[in-house]
């Protein structure tokens, strides 16, 4: 049966040595994973030397179908391979190989020789799939291993993150390892092993001596805003999970005897309110509104933090973008039908920022000391909804036929509606802008392709 090879060059922005060591770090893996088609990983052993080996899951229509490979051709700083020991392909050999340009610039080649299930029938389909995920693979490569090289002078950081299986969370726990940076995960449940640590929304830490080694906490946990329509019981869940919360943390870093010298609270551009086509920096007034509210109460209550000397950063995210999960695979589905994602008038703004770009900003914020107080984690061009919903369709090369009246949009949702569809937040990430921070999708065309 013929093989068929497959090719993919680019130039990174660092040295064969540092681009190898990336891909040797837990969660290069993951952070190669394509967000449109991702695989689960089953098994794997740790690394790339030869002899480990990884089992992931393929998704194939509503199956799945495991795939076995070995890594091999192991070559520091220059070259390994991935070998299919089973799975769907007759035939697969992987070589990645990094070349040498400058100090400070290396080409990766990824050269591919496979032979498809079914003979030449699945080439074109299988070329196709290739096409499109090396291109992207190479992008998260160069973005991740630039911002990392913008900080090489300092030392890794030990890294504390709740809310770390989320979508934010865990690519965030991904991007800091590949970086050689040590995450330990905070968990509701009793801590299994060092990688952990125990805390609850109540009590905050469990142990604050396991703080012990922590350079920054990372905290992300909080009720899904967009879980459900907002009943009262529901809308206390969404403020005490944050707020009470935020405190309980707080207030056990301020008792510890070895706190962390960070804390990066999440909060949300809902601080805002609804506030038409104002333009909105980190110093623009709260809004009136319920999640204005929420947003006000879950900043101060990290305040025992920053009383006890503590670096606290309040990290207002717009919509993260990732057809991984939040917001955006809720609109990816009837786009892809050519129904407009438009709501009510679509004058409303979209304050939006890309996944990577969410990650790499608080990469940033972590290892600048110089950044404290409230950042706006947006993109630097925030869009009308009419605009997100047409930039999308010709993302999709769809129509973007109709909108949701807001009245429909209320009798679904209700008040939740107003707050996350139809209210309008025009914010610019000025505090980033003037910490020099350099934004990888900086427009919504480039986040969406």
């Amino acid at each position: 049966m013929a093989r068929h090879r497959f090719e993919y060059a680019s130039q990174l922005p660092v040295s064969a040595a540092h681009a190898f060591a990336w891909h040797d770090r837990p969660g290069a893996f993951d952070r190669l994973n394509p967000p449109w088609d991702p695989v689960t990983v089953v098994q794997r052993s740790d690394g790339i030397r030869d002899g480990a080996q990884v089992t992931i899951r393929v998704p194939v229509g509503p199956f799945g179908v495991r795939w076995h490979l070995e890594h091999r051709g192991w070559i520091e700083g220059r070259v390994f391979e991935d070998v299919q020991r089973s799975g769907p392909f007759r035939h697969w050999h992987h070589v990645h190989a990094f070349e040498p340009v400058a100090d400070d610039a290396c080409r990766l080649v990824d050269q591919i020789d496979f032979t498809p299930p079914l003979g030449p029938l699945l080439v074109p389909m299988t070329r196709s799939k290739l096409e499109r995920l090396f291109p992207y693979r190479h992008r998260v490569t160069a973005g991740d291993l630039a911002a990392h090289a913008r900080f090489a002078d300092r030392p890794r950081l030990t890294v504390g993150i709740s809310g770390a299986s989320g979508l934010l969370g865990d690519a965030l726990v991904h991007y800091l390892s590949t970086g050689g940076h040590r995450v330990k995960r905070l968990v509701r449940r009793p801590a299994r092993h060092d990688a952990e640590i125990a805390w609850s929304v109540d009590g905050g830490l469990a142990d604050p001596a396991a703080l012990a080694g922590v350079d920054a906490i990372v905290h992300l946990a909080g009720e899904n805003i967009a879980g459900g329509r907002w009943t009262d019981d529901r809308k206390k869940r969404i403020r005490d999970s944050r707020v009470d919360g935020t405190r309980a943390l707080a207030e056990s870093l301020a008792r510890s005897a070895t706190p962390p010298a960070g804390l990066i609270v999440a909060s949300a551009v809902g601080y805002y309110g609804d506030r038409g086509a104002e333009t909105l920096t980190e110093t623009s007034a709260s809004g009136d509104n319920f999640l204005a509210a929420v947003c006000r109460a879950w900043e101060e209550a990290a305040a025992p933090a920053r009383e006890a000397g503590i670096r606290v950063v309040h990290a207002r995210f717009g919509v993260i973008l990732s057809p991984r999960g939040g917001a955006l695979p809720k609109m990816l589905a009837p786009a892809r039908l050519g129904v407009s994602a438009q709501v009510g008038s679509g004058e409303q703004f979209v304050s939006w920022i890309g996944l990577d770009d969410a990650v790499t900003a608080l990469g940033f914020a972590l290892l600048n000391p110089a950044i404290e107080g409230v950042v706006n984690l947006t993109a630097p061009t925030p869009v009308t909804n009419r605009d997100f919903a047409r930039t999308l369709a010709k993302t999709l090369k769809r129509p973007a036929l109709g909108r949701l009246p807001a009245v429909v949009a209320r009798a679904a949702l209700g008040e939740m509606a107003d707050e996350l569809l139809l209210a309008s937040a025009r914010v610019e990430p000025a505090a980033l802008t003037q910490a020099g921070y350099d934004f990888r999708d900086p427009d919504l065309a480039t986040a969406l392709a």
